[in-house]
């Protein structure tokens, strides 16, 4: 059985598959990648299976699962006790493997995930040392959860900066399609209920900022109704670890962003300026 499986879940990624997929192959580190290409209609396919090294794998679903689902598979399909999912569309920064490798040396760290930079569709970085906010270093789930619904999924950072054990992710039944913006974070943070999280300091993957990802074409109103959904099942299933409080400071915060966002609705109207609501 391999050590580590990086896990690429692609659909209709050809604009950014090649360079996602370049990033994780010039870690130099000895891994399984394995892309499913959830029966794209583009070139996804094509360009996975153009990389001429014996550490990729790819596989194509027949018909198109919807990303719950999708992402369980891919991770299903692998090898490894260790896991990273990389959407297609992010990339790794140099070292990221090595490094998350030696972390999870540790069997009592359940998850290690690092600091992040934002890049634009290009690839130019836009912001950096995002994530993780008071949870650099080891924690234990009573932190780790009250922190992410204290601040949002959005704060932790994306999958691709995390690593987490496989023989976890079977326990708790993998992904939970139900809720899709919070859906990696949920997973997080019902593995770390079997061991400590650790938070790097490093910045040792990219989240892509563009306009024809999932993220980018989900609505506010479905993203902050996902978000309370998420707070709500994960204080109900561990109120052991999340208390009321923290579940009253997750309902606060997306009050706060809720308001925010109709102030920005009724300037965009009353300006007649339909850029503000990007």
């Amino acid at each position: 059985m391999a050590n580590l499986s990086v896990c690429v879940p692609a659909y209709n990624s050809a604009r950014t598959l090649e360079t996602t997929l370049r990033s994780i192959l010039a870690q130099d580190t000895e891994c399984e990648v394995l892309v499913l290409d959830n029966a794209s209609a583009d070139e996804t396919g094509t360009i996975a299976k153009s990389f001429d090294d014996p550490r990729v794998r790819v596989h194509r679903n027949d018909e198109t699962l919807p990303i719950g689902e999708n992402w369980n598979k891919a991770v299903f399909l692998s090898a490894g006790r260790l896991v990273k999912v990389v959407c297609s569309d992010d990339i790794l920064l140099p070292g990221a493997l090595d490094k998350q490798l030696e972390v999870m040396g540790d069997n009592g760290i359940a998850i290690c995930s690092s600091k992040f930079e934002v890049i634009d569709e290009d690839g130019a970085v836009e912001e950096t040392g995002l994530g993780l906010p008071n949870l650099l270093g080891r924690q234990d789930v009573r932190t780790l959860m009250r922190t992410i619904v204290r601040r949002g999924p959005a704060d932790f950072g994306p999958t691709a900066a995390a690593v987490f054990r496989r023989a976890d992710f079977d326990r708790v039944g993998g992904f939970r399609g139900d809720l899709v913006f919070p859906m990696d974070v949920d997973l997080f943070a019902r593995v770390c209920a079997f061991g400590n999280f650790f938070g790097m300091p490093e910045v040792l993957a990219a989240w892509r900022n563009s306009s024809f990802n999932l993220c980018s074409n989900t609505s506010t109103v479905s993203k902050l109704t996902e978000m309370l959904r998420f707070h709500h099942r994960l204080g109900t299933e561990y109120p052991e670890f999340v208390g009321r409080g923290a579940v009253l400071g997750g309902d606060l915060r997306l009050a706060r962003a809720a308001a925010e966002r109709v102030r920005i609705r009724a300037t965009a109207t009353v300006l007649r300026r339909p850029e503000l609501l990007h």
